[in-house]
């Protein structure tokens, strides 16, 4: 009998478990009310541990926010976050300067490095109808040689992030999103008649990563895809370059799966062989993935809250250079800044640069 090419499964919760060179996951689904006057819930925050809510009472959380949800000003060091927001939108502002409101599939690729300090805000702009935000946080780890480098603060807008549509020979869709990875078309077993659906390139070459990201390293095979599959679709992941590559699927809407042919319910994380093909067959409803891939950098972790080092001494360290230094200190008028309500989708480098979304 041949060995399955599942290799562990597990329930997922939050956050979702995450292996090497990733160290952290989490999805976020929150569904927010109405805003106020100040893009905060128009809605009582009675009962609700304000600063540390994280129950999801009515469907919705406040996180470390106190009048609007979100996450205000705090340090990184070590590692890099790539944001996806799928629906709603996040205000981002960073000691280096840099601000942004992005959202409906834009990607936020930051490299925390030798320190940053960044608050998240979920602004509510909507007051006439619900305020929906979805969103995956991402934490990838960065080498030892990488972790004091320069921060660096990176915008995919949704538009410019390649993706494509595969159909299979029963009419079933499977669209692929590569936030980060390239998928060679010639990799994936597409029919002929689907090849007007097909983007006109050769294969989906992913933007390019922060210059210090272990994603910049073609020999890290890393990817960030997800995968969104109509009623009974079928499509088959490519294999990785080489078994050294881990890779995690993460089964988070929808009702039925199978994998390599077994069967996998809802709300799963599967570990796969990444250096085999794998074929995946839906159910009756729309199912939608997260795959996370890469080389392991393999090398010790030293965590503790927001700092990923490689030694409990620079833990130490990380703690000592922030206390001194506040990472370059904090520019705004308060920890958790938002942006006007009338504004749309754009990003303030800290080099000046301006870019402005419809």
């Amino acid at each position: 009998m041949s060995e399955s090419v599942i290799l562990a499964r597990t329930e997922l919760g939050f956050p979702w478990p995450t292996v090497d060179p990733f160290l952290f996951c989490v999805y976020h689904d929150d569904a927010y009310p109405a805003g106020n006057e100040h893009m905060g819930p128009n809605a009582s925050l009675a009962g609700r541990n304000l600063g540390q809510d994280f129950e999801g009472k009515d469907g919705w959380r406040m996180y470390h926010g106190r009048k609007i949800p979100g996450f205000p000003a705090h340090p990184h060091r070590g590692f890099e976050t790539v944001t996806i927001v799928r629906r709603g939108l996040i205000d981002h502002s960073d000691s280096l300067g840099a601000t942004a409101r992005f959202g409906g599939g834009d990607v936020q690729w930051l490299t925390a490095g030798r320190g940053i300090v960044h608050s998240e805000m979920f602004p509510l702009i909507e007051r006439e109808r619900s305020n929906p935000l979805e969103l995956f946080q991402i934490w990838l780890n960065l080498p030892a040689r990488d972790k004091m480098a320069e921060p660096h603060f990176t915008m995919f807008w949704s538009d410019d992030i390649p993706r494509t549509v595969f159909t299979d020979a029963q009419g079933g869709q499977c669209e692929v999103v590569c936030v980060a990875g390239r998928l060679g078309l010639s990799d994936v077993q597409v029919p002929t008649s689907s090849l007007s659906s097909l983007s006109p390139l050769s294969s989906l070459s992913p933007l390019p990563p922060p210059p210090a990201s272990w994603a910049s390293r073609l020999e890290s095979d890393l990817a960030i895809w997800t995968l969104k599959l109509s009623p009974r679709a079928q499509f088959t992941l490519p294999a990785a370059s080489s078994s050294q590559v881990r890779r995690n699927v993460y089964f988070f809407k929808g009702q039925s799966l199978a994998v390599a042919g077994e069967s996998v319910a809802v709300g799963s994380r599967l570990e796969l062989r990444a250096d085999r093909s794998v074929k995946l067959v839906n159910g009756d409803s729309p199912a939608e993935l997260l795959m996370l891939q890469g080389r392991p950098i393999g090398e010790a972790v030293a965590q503790y809250g927001p700092f990923v080092m490689n030694t409990r001494e620079e833990i130490q360290q990380a703690f000592a250079d922030y206390q001194r230094t506040q990472f370059g200190g904090w520019p705004w008028g308060n920890e958790a800044p938002v942006h006007d309500r009338a504004r749309g989708r754009f990003a303030k480098h800290a080099n000046g640069l301006v870019q402005e979304k419809s």
